[in-house]
Order: C-alpha cells, then structure tokens, then sequence
C-alpha cells in the first residue's frame, strides 16, 4: 500500500495548508499516516512551546559536574554507532577517509520550513555538537593522574568513614605542588546520585566544592589558584542527588585533615 509523501505530512503538521478532501479520505482509512501525522503535529507543538526558553539562566556548575560524571559513567557502556551503522548502510566504507555520504531530498519534495522549524532544527545540531565536544574533551585534554613519586606533596590526609558510613570505606588525599588534589578512596558505597569533593574549614564549616569523583576509585582535581589548604583543612568526600542544590547533602561518606 502506498502511504501518503512523508514531506507532505511534515507540510500538515506545521500547519502549512490542510488536507484536500482527497488526503482527508486516505488518512480516515489509512491507520499509519494518520499516527504519523499525529505524531508530527505533537512535535511541531512541543517546538512552539520551547521558544519561549531562549533566556533561560545558565544551570548551575554541580550540574554539568553531575552530567560529566555521567559521561564518565557511560564511557563503559557499549556503543550503538558501529551496530547502526552495520545494519543500516552495510556498503558504508570503514576508512575514516572515505567522503561522508550526504542524503539530499529532491528538489521536487523540498518544503518551506517555518521559522521556527529551522530554530529547532539548529537547536539540535547544536546540542550533538556540544556532547560530542563535551566527550572530546573529557577523552583527550583531561591531565592523566601523576604519579605520587613525580610529585611535590605539599599537604597529606588519611580519609576514614565518616558517620554511618561502612568502617571498610577509606581512603588518602594529597595537595601537590602543581595545585591539584590526588585522591584515592576505596570501597565507597553505592549511591542513588555521585560523589564530590569538598574542602571545608574546620573552625566555621565554610566549604566549597573541588570537584567530582566518578565511578574510579581515583582522582586528580585542579584546585583554585588561591585555595588556602592551611584553613580548608579538611577533605570531605559526600554523597550528593541530582536535585539542583549546589550545597553540601549533608551526606559524608569519609573526612581527612590535611597536614604538612
């Protein structure tokens, strides 16, 4: 059975021009384009709606903390690419060399799109663009951990359970001189969110946040050019919730005091 032109479907959905009394007999009987162009129509709607987000203020720093962390996660898990790529265009070259294979409606089945289609559309492009990017530079210009002995410590800690936390979980840390925090915790408990770092001054409780540690058991973290180790004395490891609270959960798993 021939169905109705997938570009004249887009064309309805956007609202464009409506059906001829032709197309309005086909989709009362035909079951497929009718759900296609609901579902268009529904995507077109959830378009409108979102232009309105354009001044959205930029999320807060621990979220993109817990999404690197995330990426970090994900970086383990197998990957649908080659899986996809095999299955729907097995003549596609391997050779990272051969020209990508562009397809291009033909003229005659090209539409107009709305303003705000090409809005979206550049949305998106833009938003692989910038995980891709994000995985980038996690892959490639994140520093290797140093070794210990090829650094000068400038401060040291021993990290133990803190609260109810399993005695088994522990850890070290160590300041080197290069400014970075190495860290090495053992055991750490499963949690419903993930793990960050902290520096707190142990006389008045101000803290802030170093960074996050992912699924390894070890961590090399920039420090702030003006982090003063001697009053931010203590490391806090801490099991925090995707829940948009940039503060401490409350929630330590293992504490140390620096010294050196």
């Amino acid at each position: 059975m021939q169905h109705m032109d997938h570009d004249r479907l887009v064309f309805l959905a956007l609202g464009e021009s409506e059906p001829d009394n032709g197309e309005r007999a086909y989709l009362e009987g035909c079951g497929h384009c009718r759900t296609e162009l609901e579902n268009l129509r529904r995507v077109a709607d959830l378009g409108a709606e979102g232009q309105d987000l354009h001044d959205l203020p930029d999320p807060p720093d621990h979220l993109w903390q817990g999404i690197v962390a995330e990426i970090r996660a994900a970086e383990t898990l197998p990957t649908l690419v080659e899986t996809r790529r095999s299955s729907a265009v097995p003549n596609l070259p391997d050779s990272d060399d051969a020209p990508a294979r562009v397809l291009v409606p033909p003229a005659h089945k090209r539409v107009r799109w709305a303003g705000w289609m090409t809005t979206v559309a550049a949305a998106a492009a833009a938003a692989v663009l910038g995980v891709v990017g994000t995985v980038a530079v996690l892959g490639e210009t994140e520093p290797a951990p140093v070794p210990t002995q090829q650094q000068t410590v400038r401060a040291s800690a021993s990290l133990t359970a803190y609260g109810p936390t399993p005695p088994e979980v522990n850890g070290a840390a160590q300041v080197f001189g290069n400014g970075q925090l190495h860290l090495h915790v053992a055991n750490l408990p499963d949690v419903s969110g993930y793990y960050e770092v902290w520096l707190i001054d142990p006389e008045t409780m101000e803290m802030f946040s170093v960074g996050v540690l992912g699924g390894d058991t070890d961590a090399l973290l920039p420090l702030p050019p003006n982090a003063d180790i001697e009053r931010y004395s203590v490391v806090d490891v801490s099991a925090e919730r995707y829940d948009n609270n940039t503060a401490h959960s409350g929630d330590s798993l293992v504490r140390g005091t620096l010294t050196g």
